[in-house]
């Protein structure tokens, strides 16, 4: 399912749905990067991190990584999110080269009231994939055509995917980036996600 483009914001001409904006260097716990913003037809800005020199580069290591305010942010147990986000970041700030790509795309693509929401029908016995369901979504909404063009925009010429999704994979391919290989992105569970990465294997079809 196609996200809505917002009609009324400048057009970026052939098709273009991102441009790079902005960028600096970002010194972080992680290492050394450069962070890169992007202004999107969609209303929304995103956002990279950048190890080395990427532009012209095959076989990049990059995590497609969507935002969760829960899991990122405040620390929540019912994702893996914020280790797997931090555990991209290590593993890249200790490559030769590489980028994260922070995706504007909360709850699989539902947003964030709507994940609370899918959040309480889960406290009542839903699993993940049930609950996007029962509000009317796909399990999964996401989209990954602008994430293809910003790795376009960064130079990047063919990628090792940080993932255990196929569909993100899949995605780029379809958007004409070139996948060379999967990297393996697998956190620990605990107590309160443990289901929550059961149903992603058994029912979403990731590698876990």
């Amino acid at each position: 399912m196609d996200q809505v483009r917002t009609q009324d914001l400048p057009d970026l001409g052939n098709g273009r749905l991102v441009r790079l904006a902005a960028e600096a260097s970002m010194p972080s716990r992680f290492g050394e990067f450069r962070v890169v913003a992007f202004e999107s037809v969609d209303g929304k800005e995103y956002g990279a991190v950048v190890k080395g020199e990427v532009r012209g580069e095959r076989g990049v290591p990059v995590r497609l990584h969507s935002e969760c305010f829960t899991g990122d942010l405040m620390g929540s147990y019912r994702c893996d999110c914020r280790d797997q986000l931090e555990a991209a970041l290590e593993f890249i700030g200790q490559a030769e080269r590489g980028a994260v790509l922070y995706l504007r795309q909360e709850g699989r693509g539902i947003g964030l009231a709507n994940k609370i929401r899918a959040y309480a029908l889960q406290d009542a016995g839903l699993d993940t994939v049930e609950a996007n369901l029962a509000l009317g979504f796909e399990d999964d909404q996401r989209t990954y055509d602008i994430a293809a063009q910003m790795l376009e925009e960064l130079g990047i010429v063919s990628v090792q995917l940080l993932t255990n999704n196929p569909k993100k994979w899949e995605g780029l391919l379809r958007h004409g980036i070139d996948v060379e290989g999967r990297v393996p992105h697998q956190m620990e569970p605990n107590e309160h996600n443990v289901d929550y990465l059961r149903t992603k294997k058994e029912k979403s079809g990731h590698l876990l």
